[in-house]
């Protein structure tokens, strides 16, 4: 088994639209893959098979994979209630008691490893920004799942909303010493514009920090499943038959820009390196 991990230099970066990207560019390969996210903050979410409930955002992954959904891909969802209160949902249930975050990694770890057993690629999303050093000690969405799963990590970034640069070389620098290792590279999301007036900026990240760009992505105004609010009503075209059939044709086509716009042959070799 090997996995791949699209970290964000914020929340809203473009990790499950990339993640679903790459699952998708996987799979027109032939490669069996299959996504996976510790846990998803989102009250947007997908009901399996089984009942068990999960983030939209994999159940989209997981037909860009060719795959059912199964809540084994997002085992921890956590929903927001009113007045500060969050609903925990563990491996598809709605769980509650004291030790919840310790009990919902073991969980999810455990998923980790039922889905390595039956694939053989994992691509790995992340949670919000993997550098909020006030988290740290609680996240274990980001740098805690990389390291337990020895997953090599791609940070991306949004340059459409500005200060891209700046937020991936900070998310990089906070990281301690031994979750910068896992780190090999990043990505530009949604830009606008020729990509080449970037070249001295991105060669600059890759001089200050040692990771490697894999490329920057185009602004493409498509409609894709929203996971939260922030993407509620956002513009783009959803043209087709059935809405499922009209994401897949929306990821598709920017699938096919992705191998335009990124060094995909590279993001896969980087997979090769993960032997959790």
């Amino acid at each position: 088994m090997s996995s791949l991990m699209m970290v964000g230099a914020s929340s809203a970066a473009g990790k499950s639209t990339v993640c679903a990207m790459l699952c998708r560019l996987m799979r027109r390969r032939g490669m069996d893959v299959v996504p996976y996210k510790t846990l998803n903050l989102s009250l947007n979410s997908f009901v399996d098979h089984d009942g068990g409930e999960m983030g939209m955002s994999q159940a989209f992954q997981a037909w860009a994979c060719g795959l059912e959904p199964d809540c084994r891909m997002n085992p921890v969802l956590i929903k927001p209630h009113a007045e500060g209160r969050m609903q925990t949902v563990i491996a598809g249930r709605v769980a509650d008691g004291s030790g919840l975050r310790e009990r919902a990694f073991a969980e999810a770890m455990g998923c980790f490893r039922s889905l390595s057993d039956e694939h053989e690629h994992i691509v790995v999303e992340g949670s919000g920004s993997a550098a909020e050093i006030n988290l740290r000690h609680s996240d274990i969405a980001n740098m805690r799942t990389a390291r337990a799963t020895a997953s090599p990590v791609v940070i991306v970034g949004d340059i459409d909303s500005g200060g891209v640069f700046a937020g991936i070389y900070g998310t990089y620098m906070l990281l301690p010493e031994e979750d910068r290792a896992l780190v090999k590279g990043f990505i530009i999301n949604r830009f606008r514009g020729d990509a080449s007036i970037l070249d001295a900026a991105l060669r600059r990240i890759e001089e200050e920090t040692g990771m490697r760009c894999f490329g920057v992505m185009p602004y493409l105004p498509f409609r894709l499943p929203s996971e939260d609010s922030l993407d509620m009503g956002a513009p783009g075209e959803l043209e087709g038959e059935d809405v499922r059939g009209a994401w897949m044709d929306n990821l598709d086509r920017l699938a096919d820009e992705a191998e335009r716009s990124l060094d995909v042959d590279g993001l896969l070799s980087l997979m090769k390196d993960s032997t959790a």
